[in-house]
């Protein structure tokens, strides 16, 4: 399940040649020192273009903490080891470039995958996410499939790959080709799936913010 080098899809639409990825092993995390793989490893996808936010979504700030640091807390307090995707090993491809990357760096059995740019998020909710059986399991919202969403990452990693080879980067192909099962969230959780995608965005967080975020 992988490519030749790193590539940008980009490059893949213009004659580039779809095989085995060789990525460079670089991790956002050092495996666990006992060398046994965790079961569930929960991923923050943090290396996209936030071309419509106009700057790195990650590193804004709500409530004195960047974007970044309130997904990471909510990851890490579901117990499950927390990786941070900060640079995609395949570039230009949405989420999609994310996933690959940590299907590549991750040694856990099933990966749950979180947007840096979701603060509200709940411990509860992605723990719901990662325990449900299925090759894969999305939260459903108004668009479709969505964030949070977990892999096998067997299964997962030769759909990805098989999308990624024929250009179909979208995360419902995805879900659409694993026959994945849909996790309907709460109306409360469903205030919390907000993404901020753009500087309006921004600022409506920021309005209500004291709604969802308590604490460090």
């Amino acid at each position: 399940m992988l490519f030749s080098r790193k590539i940008s899809c980009a490059e893949r639409g213009s004659g580039g040649k779809s095989g085995a990825l060789k990525a460079k092993r670089k991790s956002g995390r050092r495996p666990a020192a006992s060398g046994r793989p965790p079961v569930v490893e929960v991923i923050i996808l943090a290396g996209g273009l936030s071309s419509r936010m106009g700057r790195d979504k990650a590193r804004l700030r709500l409530r004195g903490r960047t974007l970044l640091a309130w997904v990471r807390t909510a990851a890490r307090a579901t117990g499950w080891p927390v990786r941070v995707i900060r640079r995609d090993l395949v570039e230009r491809c949405g989420p999609l470039g994310g996933v690959w990357t940590a299907l590549r760096r991750s040694r856990a059995g099933r990966l749950v995958f979180l947007s840096c740019d979701m603060p509200f998020v709940t411990a509860e909710l992605i723990r719901a996410v990662g325990t449900r059986k299925g090759r894969g399991v999305f939260v459903e919202t108004a668009g479709g499939a969505g964030f949070p969403f977990a892999l096998d990452r067997a299964a997962g990693g030769e759909v990805v790959e098989a999308a990624l080879a024929a250009r179909r980067f979208s995360l419902q192909l995805i879900a659409k080709d694993l026959r994945a099962s849909r996790l309907k969230p709460s109306m409360a959780d469903r205030d919390r799936l907000l993404n901020l995608n753009t500087p309006a965005d921004h600022v409506e967080a920021a309005r209500g913010a004291g709604l969802f975020l308590h604490g460090v």
